[in-house]
Formats: structure tokens, sequence, C-alpha cells
């Protein structure tokens, strides 16, 4: 079963996260497969732009608890994105969670419809946003980032816009991303490339220094007993043993 569908129009490529029986989670296979569609996309000298986007009401539900990809190969997606030579551009219309947002942060420009939702659910289940932090920690605001880590609370485009997850919002997303693809259309693709390295180069910082100890971390936590529990109570719908 295909899990990354692929579409092309004017130059501009796009790949739709595409297992909606499970939320489009990040399971191993499916990173594997949207990391194998990246490299393809890259490589073509046809494409200018990549459109990362989802089938169903949720761009990503986060790491798939009952297919986890190895935290190595979650790290490694991030870094080829961010290192693609190419603009890759997310598109949400839908909801978004815990290391889907990693997925969102590591894009160069990120556009959602307004009714999009947003959170960091990783305490709630007993873990931390440890490897999708090399992304997200350079690109938006301390402050913001802080309480939506620390809370897992739920929150919206518009406060998305505001910790600097997204680039845009608008009702139509569609008609938000429209002026941008076609300034992408427009543009050198050797001057994206270097353009696309000087934004990006203090995030590729963060992945050299820290992405060895926040793997571990994310290692560590997972197979915690507070995990376990965090996990178990998610999967049967009651609150953790911790909640008071």
């Amino acid at each position: 079963m295909t899990l990354i569908a692929r579409t092309r129009a004017r130059a501009v490529e796009t790949l739709s996260l595409d297992s909606p029986h499970n939320r489009n989670a990040l399971s191993a296979a499916l990173v594997g497969e949207l990391a194998d569609a990246l490299t393809d996309a890259g490589k073509d000298t046809a494409v200018r732009a990549i459109v990362v986007t989802h089938t169903g009401n949720t761009f990503s539900a986060g790491a798939d608890l009952k297919d986890p990809p190895p935290p190595e190969a979650l790290v490694a997606l991030l870094r080829q994105i961010i290192e693609l030579p190419k603009p890759v551009v997310a598109r949400v219309t839908g909801h978004v969670r815990a290391g889907g947002l990693g997925l969102l942060a590591a894009c160069d420009i990120a556009a959602a419809a307004t009714d999009a939702t947003f959170a960091f659910t990783e305490v709630r289940i007993g873990v931390a946003p440890a490897v999708i932090s090399l992304p997200l920690l350079p690109r938006t605001n301390p402050r913001a980032l802080a309480r939506h880590y620390l809370t897992g609370e739920r929150f919206d485009a518009a406060q998305a816009q505001a910790a600097g997850l997204l680039t845009t919002c608008a009702d139509d997303v569609d008609t938000a991303l429209d002026p941008i693809l076609e300034g992408l259309r427009r543009s050198a693709p050797d001057a994206l490339a270097e353009t696309k390295r000087l934004l990006t180069a203090r995030v590729l910082e963060a992945f050299d220094r820290d992405a060895a100890d926040l793997t571990a971390l994310s290692a560590r936590l997972f197979s915690s007993p507070q995990a376990r529990e965090g996990m178990t109570a998610f999967l049967e719908r009651r609150d953790p043993a911790w909640v008071v």
C-alpha cells in the first residue's frame, strides 16, 4: 500500500501523506516512503518546489505508537527536508499533533487553513518533544513554544502563526499559497538553493550540535515507565495515572 501520493503541476511536486486510517501517523513505513519521495523530487531537474500535504482531516497525528520509526530515522527525515536544495512547502487543512509539528517546522514555508489545530501532546503521554526540537527551537518564539510544549494544550492557526510555526493561515489555504508557489516558479533554481542554504544554516547547526543527545533522550523517554503508562492510557482512552 502506497503511503505517499505524488502529483505534479507546473514544476511543483505535491507529496500527500496518505494514511488516513491512522491519521497519517509517522510510522516507520511512512517515514521511509516520504524520504524516498523527497529524494526523487530533489534529484528531478523538472521540479522547482515541493509541497507536503495530506489526505483526511489530519496532517499528522505524530509518531505511530504501534509502529514508531527509530529516532534516527525521524532525525534523518527532518534533516533531509532542511538540506534539500529545493523549497519545501507544508500545506495543512486539518490537525497537527506532536511529531507532525516537527515535520511542519522542517519545511521552509508552512501554510494552514484557519480551522486547523495544533498540539504538542508528548508531555501528556510521558515523553518530550525531543527530536522535533531540532527544527522547532531555532525557528519559533521561545515564550509561545514553552507554553505549548509544557501544557500539551490545543491551539489554533492564528496562535501557530504568531509562534512562528506557520508562515501564513487563511480560510482558503490554496488561495494563500498561490502567490507563494508562483514566486517559487519565477525564481532561478540555483538561486533558490543558495538562498535556502542561507536560511537554514542556523537550523543545521542545531542538528550538528544536538541531534545525538536528543535522539538518546527520545529513546530513553519512550522506554520509561511513565511513557508505558501514558501510551497505554492513550490507547485505552483513559487518563494516565499521574493526572490530578
